[in-house]
């Protein structure tokens, strides 16, 4: 048997993807930019197994068994097979004919809008093709999975290309800078709710291309525009460009769902009294300091810089306390608890908000690509290749 375990990162746009000129291929209207997410506070893990003995090819997510059946997952288990028969002297008698068992998890809650499918697959195609030794890029397969999937198979800034190709080969995923390159840069995400949101993100994809003029105009003349510019804004470290286009594209997004008809409404009240926050936190501060994005789902990505997570941290948590003082409120990277005035808080001209608004926050920071876990006890399944945990 072969066995290969590894987690793969969270990535969260700044330029979104939404549409898709090919359903089938999962090709994307226009190009997207996104930031990876240390897996150190959010990952997906995922264990194959391959084995001469199995009878067939299965699946477990979170604790239950799966269907295999699933297009996108058979089109991710068809290339990386087709290409790793390849690359085999013994055609009939190779690893890439040997069944597989497939147990993954994650850290974070899943179909909430955090991107819990583009680190999924990206973490399952990763460890496919190590364990089926495949070489080359392997972004184009992932993305058949879960179209944002590519991004999440490089660490720090990525891009992934819209591509002209019929054949989508030319629709790929490149690094435009590792995660070393702004060191300084630190992601809040504001958990508003855990649960499954009602209008999955392909199914509304599907609707805002059939029904939204919006979309049209977004595609063809603000989002090249906005490619390039925050490109040069992450190379040349302009945190205010960065933060501008960010926060422009999310609310264009958000426009969108609300232009699909009937509309996509991801973001709930609590949502946009974040996005108050934010704009009055920058008021307040007299200069852009955080940056917000929200993909589908209510919950809150905020972009900003190392020294000034203690503060936001501290107004956070005066505008939305928590609903029980003993919870483990902030996880992820510590922060140093800073003082804040009361000058400043009533700048902000915001009252607190009920309790329990926010679930939690995480604060991480931009990090690598996929990771092997070595170690046996990492490993999700037993040498039998079931499950360890089962739901």
């Amino acid at each position: 048997m072969n066995i290969i375990t590894c987690v793969a990162p969270v990535n969260i746009a700044v330029i979104k993807y939404w549409g898709k000129r090919d359903e089938k291929l999962l090709l994307p209207l226009n190009d997207s930019i996104s930031a990876t997410l240390s897996v150190q506070q959010m990952h997906a893990k995922t264990t194959v197994m391959a084995s001469p003995g199995f009878k067939e090819d299965k699946l477990w997510l979170n604790g239950k068994e799966e269907t295999v059946h699933n297009q996108r997952l058979q089109n991710c288990l068809q290339e990386i097979r087709r290409r790793a028969k390849q690359n085999e002297d013994d055609k009939v008698n190779g690893v890439s004919n040997w069944y597989a068992h497939i147990c993954s998890e994650n850290n974070f809650p899943t179909a909430a809008g955090l991107a819990s499918s583009a680190a999924g697959y990206a973490c399952l195609v990763y460890a496919l093709a190590q364990l089926y030794n495949v070489t080359g890029d392997i972004s184009g397969i992932a993305r058949q999975g879960s179209g944002s999937a590519c991004r999440s198979l490089y660490g720090g800034f990525v891009r992934w290309h819209q591509g002209s190709a019929c054949d989508g080969s030319d629709s790929i995923a490149t690094q435009l800078a590792p995660h070393s390159h702004w060191p300084e840069m630190r992601i809040l995400v504001l958990v508003v709710s855990d649960k499954r949101k009602k209008v999955s993100s392909s199914s509304g994809m599907q609707n805002s291309v059939k029904t939204s003029e919006l979309l049209k105009y977004r595609v063809s003349h603000c989002v090249p525009k906005r490619t390039e510019a925050i490109i040069k804004a992450i190379i040349s470290k302009d945190f205010d460009t960065f933060a501008d286009i960010t926060m422009k594209d999310s609310n264009q997004f958000h426009a969108v769902c609300l232009d699909t008809f009937p509309p996509n409404v991801y973001m709930n009240d609590t949502s946009h009294a974040i996005v108050n926050l934010i704009h009055a936190y920058n008021s307040a501060s007299g200069k852009t300091k955080v940056a917000y994005t929200f993909d589908a789902g209510p919950n809150a990505c905020l972009y900003l810089l190392e020294h000034e997570v203690p503060k936001l941290v501290s107004v956070i948590c005066q505008i939305f306390p928590p609903e029980n003082e003993g919870v483990q409120y902030l996880q992820g990277i510590p922060v140093e608890k800073q003082a804040v005035s009361q000058e400043f808080i009533a700048s902000i001209g915001m009252e607190p908000q009920q309790r329990g608004l926010l679930k939690y926050l995480i604060h991480t920071e931009v990090g690598p690509g996929p990771q092997i876990l070595s170690e046996p006890h990492h490993h999700l399944l037993t040498e039998a290749g079931l499950p360890k945990v089962l739901v």
